[in-house]
C-alpha cells in the first residue's frame, strides 16, 4: 500500500494532468520527501534534478487517487452535510481509506456521481461501468431512479450542457431545494415546494437528490 504522501504526490500529478496535459512537475516542496523516492522504485514516476514525470505505469495510480479524494469530498457534502468550505482539508483525510472495494461501496452509495462538489470530474470506477444492483442502499441518487413518492433534498446538479442547466434553473431546481417525485411515466413529475412540473428522463437524470426516508 502506498504512503499517504504518495498518493497525494499522484493525485497532484493527476490534477496536472487533468487541466495542463502531459507536462512534468516541479519538485517544489516534494525535492526532499521519501515519497518520491517511493514512486520511483515502483516505476509510477521519473525523477530528473528538479521535476517529476509521470509514466504511464503510475497513470491508473493516478487516477485512482484522485477518484478517491473527490469521492471522499461528495460523501462530505452529500451524506454528512459538510459544507465546502471545510471539505478539502476532511476529505485529504478521508481519502486516504478509501481503497479498491470500499471506494466502489462509497460510489455506489452516492449514485455513481460524475462530478466532485467543486464540479471537477470523477474518474469513473469498475462499479460506474456495471449493472447496479436492483434495491442497492443509495443515500443519494437521480431523480430518475427513484420510486414515485419518494423525496428528498436537491444535492447537485449535473448537466450536459448549458441550456439544460438553465431548463432546470427556470423551474427552480437548485440545490438544497425539498423535491419529490409524483410520477414516473409518461413523464418524470416533480414537485417543488407547492409547485409541479414535467420534465423528461434525460433532464430527471441530471437532478442528484439526497433520499429523505
Amino acid at each position: 500500500m502506498l504512503s499517504e504522501h504518495a498518493e497525494e504526490i499522484l493525485e497532484a500529478l493527476a490534477i496536472q494532468l487533468e487541466e495542463q496535459g502531459k507536462k512534468p512537475m516541479e519538485l517544489g516542496i516534494f525535492r526532499d520527501s521519501p515519497a518520491i523516492e517511493e514512486l520511483v522504485k515502483l516505476g509510477f514516476i521519473r525523477r530528473d534534478a528538479d521535476h517529476i514525470h509521470l509514466l504511464d505505469r503510475g497513470k491508473a495510480e493516478a487516477q485512482a487517487a484522485l477518484r478517491r479524494h473527490r469521492l471522499a469530498e461528495r460523501l462530505m457534502v452529500d451524506v454528512l452535510d459538510l459544507k465546502t468550505r471545510g471539505v478539502n482539508e476532511a476529505s485529504c483525510k478521508l481519502e486516504h481509506l478509501l481503497h479498491e472495494g470500499l471506494e466502489d461501496n462509497v460510489c455506489t452509495i452516492l449514485g455513481h456521481p460524475k462530478v466532485c462538489p467543486h464540479g471537477k470530474p470523477i474518474p469513473p470506477g469498475r462499479c460506474c461501468q456495471e449493472k447496479r444492483k436492483k434495491g442497492s442502499m443509495k443515500f443519494v441518487s437521480t431523480l430518475s431512479e427513484l420510486e414515485v413518492k419518494d423525496k428528498g433534498e436537491v444535492a447537485y446538479l449535473h448537466a450536459k450542457d448549458n441550456s439544460q442547466m438553465q431548463k432546470l434553473m427556470s423551474i427552480g431546481v437548485l440545490p438544497g431545494m425539498s423535491i419529490s417525485l409524483l410520477q414516473k411515466f409518461p413523464s418524470y413529475v416533480l414537485q417543488l415546494g407547492q409547485a409541479q412540473f414535467a420534465v423528461d428522463k434525460e433532464l430527471a437524470s441530471s437532478i442528484y437528490v439526497r433520499l429523505i426516508k
